[in-house]
């Protein structure tokens, strides 16, 4: 298995997983993103882009005018497809891929689930968040044969982080 997808119900703490797990392997020179809420007096407006190298996007957002929504948020996919472009997924120094998340709004994007299918299919360990529920990419991702899902709850968030790197240090077999 060279795949780890974490997943759980919204709110769990799938971004905050993720973001420690490419903090804890940063010496492996991990290319992606995460994504983070925006917020504005309290109440969710849409969501950012950051890359692991620091630079921000926006994926969606309530004042985004376009004929992709999800929910009450307009996406912006030609946004979101501008900010993968300048990702260094295949970068020879790339060992590592963070994605945060395969999820509906992301999986509006052509590109996006072209990008997935192509780093599922490569040499490269791919570490994403993925929907709890949902068909299509995100269905596919899940059942497929190299990947191994992690379920975060409550209960077990803390106790993943360290559960995950020892599966990786362990050559990334998470059987």
């Amino acid at each position: 298995m060279k795949n780890l997808l974490i997943t759980g119900l919204p709110g769990v703490g799938k971004t905050t997983l993720i973001k420690k797990i490419s903090e804890a392997l940063k010496d492996s020179h991990p290319a992606g993103f995460h994504t983070e809420e925006l917020r504005e007096r309290g109440v969710r407006t849409g969501f950012a882009l950051i890359s692991l190298d620091g630079r921000k996007g926006i994926l969606s957002h309530i004042d985004i005018r376009s004929s992709h929504r999800v929910g009450k948020y307009g996406v912006d996919i030609k946004g979101f497809e501008d900010f993968l472009g300048t990702i260094p997924f295949f970068d020879p120094s790339t060992q590592l891929i963070v994605v945060d998340e395969i999820g509906k709004m992301e999986c509006l994007s052509d590109r996006f689930q072209k990008l997935i299918k192509e780093i599922l299919g490569s040499e490269r360990l791919l570490i994403a968040t993925v929907a709890l529920k949902g068909t299509g990419l995100i269905e596919e991702v899940k059942r497929r044969h190299d990947v191994k899902v992690f379920e975060v709850t409550v209960n077990n968030r803390e106790a993943l982080l360290s559960e995950i790197l020892k599966a990786l240090d362990m050559g990334g077999d998470f059987g």
